[in-house]
């Protein structure tokens, strides 16, 4: 079992930037994809950014392309969102989640379902 911890969250305004972190315990020495989504009230769950074990691949959300980058210290099992340019849009609860066992092509997609792992999520908040 895997855990996992987000940190980073809150109230911004918009124009401003903010950097999530997840933290992951659990089980050592086991690859992981990590990946962050998001959801707004009343929303569906949208896929933000994923990065493989190896920090090679990433993929990003459409709406968040050339304003959010993710990134990975394997040593310290973390991944960070630097989120810049943020927006009222941007307002939800943002999870993180990791991939062990999921098919690649979809966890590299965003699919929520190729994901094996959830956190409770933290709250970013834009202000306009």
């Amino acid at each position: 079992q895997v855990q996992l911890v987000e940190s980073g969250g809150g109230l911004v305004q918009a124009g401003g930037s903010l950097r999530l972190s997840c933290a992951a315990s659990g089980r050592a020495g086991v690859a992981y994809s990590m990946g962050w989504f998001r959801q707004a009230p009343g929303k569906e769950r949208e896929f933000v950014a994923v990065i493989s074990w190896s920090g090679e691949k990433t993929n990003y959300g459409d709406s968040v392309k050339g304003r959010f980058t993710i990134s990975r210290l394997n040593a310290k099992n973390t991944v960070d969102l630097q989120m810049n340019s943020l927006a009222s849009e941007d307002t939800a609860l943002y999870y993180c989640a990791a991939a062990e066992y999921g098919y690649m092509d979809y966890v590299l997609q965003g699919r929520a379902g190729a994901y094996d792992y959830w956190g409770r999520g933290t709250q970013v908040t834009v202000s306009s």
